[in-house]
């Protein structure tokens, strides 16, 4: 596989430097609030990836936090008079729902910045930089001295001509105009909460929090993969680099993978970013609320690179919904093959595709393998899947396609979603539709009778119905089958 590196800015073959397993770290979300659909766009990118890693053999070690200590956590719990511990938990509870919805793998560790173990490691972590040279105080406070560090800048790529010596910052997030020698544990504040490492009372800076963590779960640097979003560069991601190699005298993460923006694209407004102000901040429940799965949400995401800007809007949410229909309904209609069900639920039945329908499937999975291996490209991924799609519906009408080669069609498909994760997300939604199914059935059933009544009037309402209630019906000769709309 090979991955593009924003530390050297080129495309590089990749392979973890410790035997079969990845050492991979993603920053995860800052609970505040509920994570919205611009911070997922970031989290099923890196799910992919983990995917992709998986089903070319290796084992992941896969490390993604929550921050539910800065700067926003405490104020917004303050606003709310809800402890912070408290506060935040609602907000990973909702995280974890929604990951769920959207058929995000777990990974094996999900700590969070305020667990005991994480703040002794973040106290640990600041006396070796001090041991080192890198820190000094201020008023309480203990700061990271970036003239220490020759080579600082060089994941964002900063001029240091632009950074002033000896200026200080205390906010989170800062420009790399304003790049300064930045906080690593803040003084004690009376309504703030606090902790003692061993370093003097106070509280983490945000950027020491990832470092920590990283190198306590995922062991000796440097570890294969720092995950995130491209707004994390800087500062986050480049005083990561600091503190680690400042503490460890080792590099860090051998790869950087960040994620663009997901952009608002509106008629009137243009393309936008997200703001509360414009109103148009959207979680998976907005998403929900409008008619649309999350599949759905994560077919779009897939249709476009992760270092491209996605353009979301309603309007590509229904183009998504549509493509991802045109693959489970083609899907359908080679289960639907004569014997197919049959053979499909007979173990010991063997099958061998027609020579030209195995030919067609070798070669779409190896193209499909190749564009994930090229630095993950999914939306070509996805082309390869639609132009096999067109090719075996046509080999259906022709009768190339039969039911002997419906097994290796289903796997071929299988195969592709297992990096994809959506075929079976979308059949996760398609068990829990929402009407029960025991009322699908009786509903169908009562339709049958009324048609066979010539009580059209009442067919066609019990059609409308679950319509309306999301549920489509689609008769085929004698048989009527139901699906999620």
């Amino acid at each position: 596989m090979r991955l593009y590196n924003t530390l050297t800015r080129r495309e590089e073959d990749f392979a973890p430097s410790q035997g079969r397993t990845v050492r991979m770290y993603t920053c995860g979300l800052t609970v505040y609030a509920r994570g919205h659909i611009g911070n997922f766009r970031t989290f099923v990118a890196t799910d992919v990836l983990r995917r992709a890693l998986k089903h070319q053999g290796f084992e992941m070690r896969h490390v993604m936090n929550f921050t539910d200590v800065d700067d926003r956590t405490i104020l917004e719990s303050q606003k709310a008079g809800v402890p912070l511990r408290e506060y935040t938990s609602r907000f990973i509870e909702a995280y974890l729902e929604d990951a769920v919805a959207l058929g995000l793998e777990p990974v094996e560790e999900n700590p969070r910045a305020t667990d005991d173990e994480n703040i002794a490691a973040m106290g640990e972590t600041i006396k070796a930089l001090e041991r080192n040279g890198h820190t000094y105080a201020s008023d309480g406070s203990i700061y990271f001295k970036i003239s220490t560090l020759p080579d600082y800048g060089k994941l964002a790529h900063l001029d240091h001509t632009g950074i002033k010596s000896g200026a200080r910052v205390d906010s989170d997030k800062y420009e790399k105009e304003d790049a300064r020698d930045f906080v690593l544990w803040k003084a004690t504040k009376a309504d703030e909460p606090t902790w003692d490492p061993g370093i003097g009372p106070g509280r983490p800076g945000w950027h020491i929090e990832c470092s920590a963590m990283a190198l306590r779960l995922l062991g000796e640097p440097p570890i294969d993969i720092h995950a995130g979003g491209v707004d994390l560069i800087f500062p986050h991601h480049e005083n990561e680099i600091a503190q680690s190699e400042g503490a460890t005298g080792q590099q860090f993460s051998r790869f950087w993978v960040h994620v663009e923006h997901l952009m608002i694209e509106d008629e009137d407004q243009g393309t936008e970013k997200m703001s509360k102000s414009l109103g148009n901040v959207f979680n998976l429940a907005d998403i929900v609320e409008r008619g649309f799965r999350p599949s759905a949400l994560r077919y779009l995401y897939l249709g476009t690179h992760y270092r491209k800007q996605l353009k979301f809007s309603w309007t590509a949410m229904g183009q998504a919904e549509e493509a991802l229909k045109r693959i489970t309904d083609f899907l359908a209609r080679v289960d639907a093959l004569p014997a197919a069900a049959e053979r499909a639920a007979d173990a010991t039945a063997e099958s061998t595709p027609s020579e030209a329908i195995a030919g067609k499937l070798a070669q779409a999975s190896s193209a499909f393998a190749a564009h994930i291996a090229d630095d993950l490209n999914t939306a070509a991924g996805l082309g390869v899947l639609f132009d096999l799609v067109r090719a075996l519906n046509t080999a259906i009408d022709t009768g190339e396609l039969g039911a002997a080669d419906a097994p290796a069609v289903r796997a071929a498909f299988e195969t592709f979603d297992k990096v994809l994760g959506v075929l079976a997300l979308r059949r996760v939604e398609d068990e829990r539709p929402p009407v029960p199914i025991d009322e699908i059935e009786r509903l169908i059933e009562a339709r049958k009778a009324a048609r066979l009544a010539r009580n059209f009037a009442e067919a066609d309402r019990i059609r409308k119905d679950l319509d309306a209630r999301g549920i489509l019906l689609e008769d085929t000769g004698s048989a009527t089958r139901w699906k999620r709309k």
